[in-house]
């Protein structure tokens, strides 16, 4: 217990379009008035962060860390709640989902599915850039609508469906290792990872 830090604040669950909640540097100075030590940032929101240019500009990642830290906080960890949840999406759910990507995207699973991968990719450079060595994310879901068992479950699908996503992730987890920047899934109703159980079907099969 004394190694933990904190408290920390998810900034997701407050960005909004009216001050101080609409800019990284003013919800910063927020959190920090609260009491809270470190902020944890949704890299789908342009107010607080442009992914891509954190992942490829050292430079751009140290004004980020700057603005944060100016404020007297530390950043826990990037979050790709939004873009892990599209790396896998059962058909079912294509057009609920489609929501959290981008317009030009909406329609078409498969660009969606590159486009979250390569940002997923993307948080793990980022995190590299700011020095962080954890990374927040949801696993997506294939196989949730099937959580009841009613009607039977095929014999095989459970299977099938953590093979397909192991092999999803694990490029991806690969390069996270490469950043040298471990992969942390908030363990979710909805998502495939929801319980310790999934979790070892998901590294049993990233692992064959």
């Amino acid at each position: 217990m004394t190694t933990i830090k904190g408290p920390g604040i998810f900034l997701a669950q407050f960005m909004g379009d009216a001050a101080p909640f609409n800019n990284l540097k003013s919800i910063c100075l927020w959190a920090e008035a609260l009491g809270y030590k470190a902020v944890q940032i949704p890299t789908w929101d342009s107010r607080c962060i442009d992914l891509q240019k954190a992942a490829e500009s050292k430079t751009y990642a140290d004004e980020i860390k700057a603005i944060v830290n100016d404020c007297g906080l530390e950043i826990s960890e990037l979050s790709t709640h939004l873009q892990g949840q599209l790396v896998a999406v059962h058909p079912a759910y294509d057009t609920l989902f489609d929501g959290f990507a981008p317009e030009n995207l909406r329609g078409n699973p498969k660009a969606r599915t590159e486009w979250a991968v390569q940002q997923v990719k993307y948080g793990a450079k980022a995190s590299e850039n700011l020095g962080l060595n954890a990374h927040a994310t949801f696993s997506g879901s294939l196989l949730w609508h099937t959580f009841h068992p009613w009607p039977q479950r095929p014999a095989g699908l459970v299977e099938e469906g953590f093979k397909e996503l192991g092999k999803r992730w694990m490029p991806i987890l690969n390069y996270f290792d490469e950043c040298g920047v471990d992969v942390c899934y908030e363990i979710h109703p909805g998502e495939d990872l929801f319980d310790g159980v999934t979790y070892d079907h998901l590294i049993l099969y990233c692992s064959n």
